[in-house]
């Protein structure tokens, strides 16, 4: 039924993993072969692109729904239906930003410090040059083709680059002074598909399945038993989502069961003995669906 186009290149294998947890595992003959199956009734057909092309070929109706960036999706222009974000990214589950960078020693504070004629090396020419526009600042903006942080000084002034965690372009001795753009990763579909009443409800099944596993990651189910003496100091050591699960048992004690953040939890689990509880169980969770 649908025509799925997934990013290839620094989001390929988050996104490989994202779609093997949620039940949907993508299978291709080798890394290079850029068609794939999904092994589901509302999937057709599977191609990995660059995430750069994929909000053109969505726009044109050559697929139904494709993942790519918010960056992308901006740069050019598309016009395409956002489903959702999908919070991943290529190394964290942060978003990515666009940034403008210039040199350490650079004496910039800020887009508007920059002056006219400034060299501007970027990616993203079309994002870059609305940016400037709109700034007020006269640029000349020139199409990079990767290592944009290299070209700083000799064959740039500044770049406009992406950064997940700003640490390539700090250990290049470059320094952050704006922001033109905050990006998840985004589910987005052909608007015809999209306003295809069984297109868009397989659409929205599969949307469901991939946040449901996104919701999931980092969190553990506890299940502990607790006399009936100690359960209120049990209840107030015990984060939930919502509330946890109370039970009564046949014994007179209670059963508790509570999704909580699995980062606490070597501080959580000594934490609920010593409030009393007994018979801890830490379960991992594969979905939450709200």
């Amino acid at each position: 039924m649908l025509r799925i186009v997934i990013p290839k290149g620094s989001l390929e294998k988050a996104t490989f993993e994202l779609f093997e947890a949620a039940d949907l595992q993508i299978r291709r003959s080798s890394s290079v072969d850029y068609k794939a199956t999904i092994d589901d009734p509302r999937v057709a057909d599977v191609r990995i692109l660059r995430p750069q092309e994929i909000p053109v070929y969505v726009a044109e109706g050559l697929f139904d729904i494709g993942i790519t960036g918010r960056d992308w999706i901006e740069e050019t222009s598309s016009n395409v239906v956002s489903l959702g974000e999908l919070k991943y990214s290529k190394v964290t589950d942060n978003p990515v930003r666009i940034v403008v960078a210039v040199a350490q020693d650079s004496p910039a504070q800020s887009v508007d410090d920059l002056g006219a004629g400034v060299r501007v090396s970027t990616e993203y020419p079309e994002l870059t040059k609305r940016f400037f526009a709109a700034r007020g600042v006269q640029a000349d903006i020139r199409l990079s083709y990767g290592a944009s942080e290299a070209k700083i000084p000799d064959i740039a002034d500044c770049v406009v680059d992406i950064t997940e965690t700003g640490r390539a372009l700090r250990a290049a001795g470059l320094r952050v002074i704006d922001t033109i753009l905050t990006s998840y990763t985004e589910l987005i579909a052909f608007p015809e598909a999209a306003q295809n009443p069984q297109k868009r409800h397989a659409m929205s099944q599969l949307l469901t399945l991939l946040n449901g596993t996104l919701e999931a990651r980092g969190r553990v189910l506890v299940k502990l038993n607790v006399p009936e003496a100690q359960l209120e100091a049990v209840l107030k050591v015990l984060p939930s989502a919502k509330s946890p699960t109370v039970s009564r048992l046949a014994s007179g004690d209670y059963a508790v069961e509570s999704v909580v953040p699995k980062q606490t939890i070597n501080v959580l689990i000594p934490d609920l003995k010593d409030a009393g509880a007994t018979d801890l169980l830490e379960i991992p969770i594969s979905k939450i669906v709200h």
